[in-house]
């Protein structure tokens, strides 16, 4: 991520080493490295917090520790605290994505510290005054209180999309030209026809169907030719297994109610 190295995550006194491994996860997940804890405890399960990180223990080994969170953000200019209490002061609180642009603007410049509370009662009253900005994650007013490790997940993931960093995957091949689209249905109108699944005066309604169901998605030029491929062996099959065709009429009726019919049985000889 841009400016990556100018995000802290800044973590007040967490309970669990869990969440301290969870949170490192997650920090190599968006393309953070800045960890910071302010007053730790001495008694965090070191090991449960190296087994939560998995591959991303070296986010743990790199962090920084302060005696209060003040020191841990004083570096920072935009100090971000997310908090899910309600009241006066807290109504200008912000979602996470709303306030990517900003978080993003400031890094190019300076420090920026996003700030989670402890697990049982998050930040005081004092460290929420610290921030220069409250965030709130969108949650149901009956339980508004999250995981600490998966706030800073929905908060580096909204920055994380915010930043353009994430490119989607791409189609090998582009979209099927109309050309070879209807090359394709030729052959298979010509095919179902041949196997007997439908009779020639049903045959423009019936391929109207396989058009409607095909183009519910978009058709890449790849798409276009396995299924070409599928029609011809379809047809090649056809003709080597005697009596695999469907009578026409027989095939008609149930194309009359929009139904496949059900083959005729081969009879191969041993």
């Amino acid at each position: 991520m841009k400016n990556a190295e100018n995000i802290r995550i800044a973590l007040a006194s967490p309970l669990y080493g869990g969440n301290i491994g969870s949170v490192c996860r997650v920090m190599a997940n968006t393309g953070l490295h800045d960890l910071a804890i302010a007053a730790p405890r001495d008694n965090v399960d070191l090991q449960e917090a190296r087994n939560m990180a998995c591959s991303a223990w070296h986010i743990y080994e790199q962090h920084r520790e302060f005696p209060t969170l003040s020191e841990a953000v004083a570096d920072c200019g935009l100090v971000i605290g997310t908090t899910a209490r309600l009241g006066l002061y807290r109504s200008h609180s912000l979602t996470p994505r709303a306030i990517v642009p900003r978080i993003l603007e400031a890094a190019a410049t300076s420090r920026v510290a996003l700030v989670f509370g402890r697990e049982d009662w998050g930040l005081s009253n004092e460290e929420l005054a610290i921030c220069t900005q409250l965030i709130q994650i969108p949650s149901d007013p009956g339980y508004l209180s999250l995981n600490v490790a998966q706030a800073v997940m929905i908060c580096c993931y909204e920055l994380y999309v915010g930043s353009g960093e994430f490119v989607p995957s791409q189609e090998k091949t582009p979209e099927a030209p109309s050309q070879l689209r209807e090359r394709m249905f030729a052959m298979w109108q010509e095919t179902l026809l041949a196997i007997g699944f439908m009779k020639d005066d049903k045959a423009d309604h019936m391929m109207l169907g396989l058009r409607r169901i095909l183009g519910r998605g978009t058709l890449t030029v790849d798409d276009v030719k396995i299924l070409m491929g599928m029609a011809r062996q379809t047809r090649w099959m056809s003709r080597q297994v005697p009596g695999a065709a469907i009578p026409a009429d027989h095939a008609g009726e149930h194309a009359d109610a929009g139904q496949s019919p059900n083959p005729v049985e081969p009879h191969i000889s041993g």
